[in-house]
């Protein structure tokens, strides 16, 4: 079927991008689903730096590639072997799909698929190969979702199906935002009743673990270098908010500290800013070539736990039913972190806006 989509062609082309126009907004040709996977009309896909970092080259990927991983679809069809997802159902992308057969998958979502993440490097469907063509040559599938297009084939293991009580935005935002930085909190850093949450670096992902802390009962700290950021956290709920260059003046420490910025010079304000005994978990992601420095006196001499978390250490089909329950209970504002809506046409200038860290989550309606 012809589908509409948005292709990015180079990567490290300069700012403003709407401008120097690495991504192509073009049709191309989807195949039918194969074994295993379904075809998804997507309704919302959310822009996120996962999907920015390939476009400034931080995270080399094959291409061209139809980016978009973070979105919420219904399903149109369902290829041979799938038979727990019916036509018309509503589904979660999620940007790792899990095997269930590897070490990865058996590591209570620890460390990540390994099939999933082989896929996802070689710009595939964890079934094998690509769905996606235009002008004669194949395009990649980005971590095996491509949602920036009205249409997509994806693995069955890289969704999970929702009520339609949920609305898309809301499902969209479970899939990769609030499944990273809720899962940093759930799964990963687990806090101990009563224990204060701080988080460093407020965009999408650090604001949902905002959320997700405060749904489970915790005070929260918020800490980012922007002062419109602390205005949004601090309405969503944090019992503190301080500005970066603020922090190690302030003397404040907290048991449990998220690093959700993804720059090395975070991740070593997130270090010290933790309390004795506590844990600093990083579900940032920094350029390959980044490097922090930490002392390693304070990881012994304080009985310091560091906690790397990919997905937020989740099982997408365990955490994301849960995440709906707070959301239904209204506990989980997930509505909040949109920042705007736009069409597929302004994805160009909705990465720069993303770049200059003016947004936390602009959501692609279709």
């Amino acid at each position: 079927m012809r589908i509409r989509g948005a292709v990015l062609e180079r990567t490290g082309d300069p700012r403003p991008y709407a401008a120097s126009r690495p991504l192509a907004v073009r049709e191309l040709e989807l195949d039918p689903p194969a074994s295993g996977e379904l075809l998804v009309r997507i309704e919302v896909a959310g822009v996120c730096h996962s999907d920015l970092s390939v476009v400034d080259g931080n995270r080399p990927r094959p291409l061209p590639m139809l980016l978009g991983h973070e979105a919420a679809g219904i399903v149109e069809a369902a290829g041979p072997g799938v038979d727990d997802v019916a036509v018309g159902d509503r589904v979660v992308m999620t940007f790792l799909p899990r095997c269930g057969d590897c070490a990865g998958c058996a590591s209570d979502g620890r460390m990540p698929c390994e099939r999933g993440s082989a896929a996802n490097g070689a710009g595939e469907l964890l079934e094998g190969g690509r769905r996606l063509h235009a002008d004669g040559g194949e395009v990649f599938h980005h971590l095996g979702v491509s949602a920036f297009a009205d249409h997509a084939v994806v693995s069955r293991r890289s969704v999970v199906p929702v009520p339609h009580d949920v609305p898309a935005d809301v499902a969209a935002l479970l899939g990769c935002a609030v499944l990273t930085g809720g899962g940093a909190v759930l799964n990963a850093a687990r806090p101990a009743d009563g224990d204060t949450v701080m988080v460093v670096g407020l965009g999408g992902v650090g604001m949902a673990a905002l959320l997700v802390a405060r749904a489970l009962g915790h005070p929260v700290i918020a800490v980012d270098a922007r002062a419109d950021k602390l205005e949004a956290a601090a309405a969503l709920g944090a019992l503190q908010t301080v500005l970066a260059s603020d922090l190690e003046s302030s003397g404040l420490r907290a048991p449990v500290v998220i690093e959700a910025a993804g720059h090395p010079r975070a991740f070593e304000t997130a270090f010290a800013a933790t309390a004795p005994g506590g844990t600093t978990v990083t579900v940032g992601l920094p350029a390959p070539d980044a490097r922090s420095s930490i002392s390693p006196l304070a990881l012994t001499a304080e009985a310091r736990t560091v906690v790397g978390s990919y997905l937020g250490t989740s099982v997408p089909e365990r955490d994301i039913p849960r995440y709906v329950e707070l959301w239904r209970a209204g506990l989980l504002p997930v509505e909040q972190l949109v920042s705007d809506r736009i069409r597929l046409d302004d994805v160009a200038a909705a990465m720069d806006t993303l770049a200059d860290g003016a947004a936390l989550r602009q959501l692609i309606v279709f």
